[in-house]
C-alpha cells in the first residue's frame, strides 16, 4: 500500500492512517521528505493527519527528525487549520531538544497561537514552549517573562499546568 492509497481508502479511519504512516516512518518504509512533500499537496485535514503521524513517530523516536522537519512544522504553525497548528506544535515539543539553535522562528510562530480560541491549539503550543523553555537557551531571556505573563492570563488549567511545570523546572 502507498501513501496515496491509504488516503484514498475511505474504509481506513484517521487514527489507523496515523498509526500506519507513523510505523512506516519508524521502520524506514517511508522517507520523511516524501511524507512532507505529500502533505504539502493535501487538503488541510489530510495534511494534519500526516503531521499527526510525524508527531507520533517523533514521540517514540525524536532523533528521526532533521532540520527540514523543523522548518516544515515551524511554517505549518501559521496554517489556518487548527489541527495543523496543534500537531505541528506537538512535533516541535517532541524534537526541540535536538535543535536548540534552530528554534527562533518556531518561537516567533508559536507565540501568536497562545491566544488561539481553541484550547487544544493553546495546550499544544504551551507544550512546545515549555519544552523550549526547559532547554535553558539564550531564548529564555525573552521567553521566560512571556511565559510567566501567559500563565497569568491562561484560563484553562491544563494549558496553565504546562507553563507552570516548565517554570518550576527552569527556576530550580
Amino acid at each position: 500500500m502507498t501513501i496515496d492509497q491509504i488516503f484514498q481508502d475511505k474504509t481506513i479511519k484517521a487514527k489507523a492512517k496515523v498509526a500506519t504512516i507513523s510505523e512506516w516512518l519508524l521502520h524506514g518504509e517511508l522517507a520523511l521528505e516524501e511524507l512532507l512533500a505529500f502533505a504539502e499537496r493535501q487538503k488541510a485535514s489530510d495534511k494534519a493527519t500526516c503531521i499527526e503521524a510525524i508527531e507520533l513517530a517523533t514521540k517514540k523516536t525524536p532523533n528521526m527528525a532533521d532540520e527540514s522537519l523543523v522548518s516544515y512544522v515551524t511554517k505549518a504553525l501559521t496554517d489556518d487549520e487548527p489541527r495543523v497548528k496543534w500537531e505541528s506544535a506537538k512535533v516541535i515539543g517532541n524534537i526541540a531538544k535536538l535543535f536548540p539553535t534552530h528554534l527562533d522562528e518556531a518561537i516567533k510562530n508559536l507565540l501568536p497561537n497562545t491566544a488561539h480560541t481553541g484550547t487544544v491549539v493553546r495546550w499544544a503550543t504551551a507544550y512546545a514552549l515549555a519544552e523550549i523553555l526547559k532547554l535553558k537557551t539564550v531564548n529564555n531571556q525573552e521567553l521566560l517573562p512571556k511565559i510567566e505573563a501567559l500563565c497569568e492570563q491562561e484560563a484553562d488549567n491544563g494549558v496553565k499546568k504546562k507553563y507552570l511545570d516548565a517554570l518550576k523546572k527552569v527556576k530550580k
